[in-house]
């Protein structure tokens, strides 16, 4: 199986127009051929399961167009996406932000979908995917270290009572480095499918390692690897795994 985890930055591109020096300006202004572009890498990578961060579901920056489903049709996938904010966030109330999100993406054989919230921080958004041999968590962690700290006692919480061989995935935004996921991992045996650390951002320089493939006892990756394209200020992951029989 291969799953694909990417930040499309809600397919504005790389970074901010060279003629907008506003910080943040990026993140306002659409652009169809970066969609046209993402759909055209994932179709080439050919992924099982998708997982993405940062979607656009339907703002007046994406042109009212669903990133998600339009993703989702092209690959010929199932879809499932969410406000990444929490339920009773102002920002579910405020333009563009309410349409901001993350999503699953996969192939015929999903068993079901459930939506988390951290009660920390302003992203609070899991998705957890079951499949029939494994469940994937998917996740965009706080930019405040202590927030993140939180975060990962909640998401500990969370995946432990999982039945299944467990996959957490995401953009955790690890700015203090590989220490910060130590204990989370130790406390859930997870391993990184980048057994490297190779860096994920920012894509036309990389040099941080902010995304993540951690993957429990019961699953074999056979491959990994972060493909050089420069569609969003994030490099994408790409897992081959299998999960074995009577593990987990």
């Amino acid at each position: 199986m291969r799953l694909l985890v990417y930040n499309i930055r809600y397919a504005v591109g790389a970074g901010a127009p060279s003629h907008v020096p506003v910080p943040g300006a990026g993140y306002l202004f659409g652009n169809p051929g970066t969609l046209e572009n993402i759909i055209g890498f994932l179709r080439a990578e050919d992924p099982d399961v998708v997982g993405l961060i940062e979607v656009d579901i339907g703002s007046v920056r994406s042109g009212r167009v669903n990133q998600a489903e339009a993703i989702a049709g092209a690959l010929g996938h199932y879809s499932c996406y969410e406000c990444k904010y929490g339920e009773e966030s102002v920002n579910q109330y405020l333009p563009i932000l309410r349409k901001q999100a993350n999503a699953f993406l996969a192939r015929p054989g999903v068993t079901g979908e459930r939506f988390h919230y951290f009660d920390t921080g302003i992203k609070r958004l899991i998705i957890e995917l079951e499949l029939e041999t494994v469940s994937i968590f998917l996740v965009h962690l706080s930019l405040k270290y202590r927030h993140r700290h939180f975060q990962l006692r909640h998401l500990y919480e969370l995946v432990k009572r999982s039945r299944k061989p467990v996959i957490v995935a995401g953009d955790f935004n690890t700015f203090w480095g590989d220490d910060e996921t130590f204990l989370f991992r130790e406390a859930l045996s997870l391993r990184s499918a980048n057994a490297e650390s190779l860096p994920s951002f920012p894509s036309r320089a990389p040099r941080l390692e902010l995304d993540f493939i951690l993957y429990g006892p019961g699953i074999e990756v056979s491959g990994f690897r972060v493909p050089r394209v420069t569609h969003s200020d994030h490099l994408p992951l790409v897992c081959d795994f299998e999960t074995i029989p009577g593990r987990g």
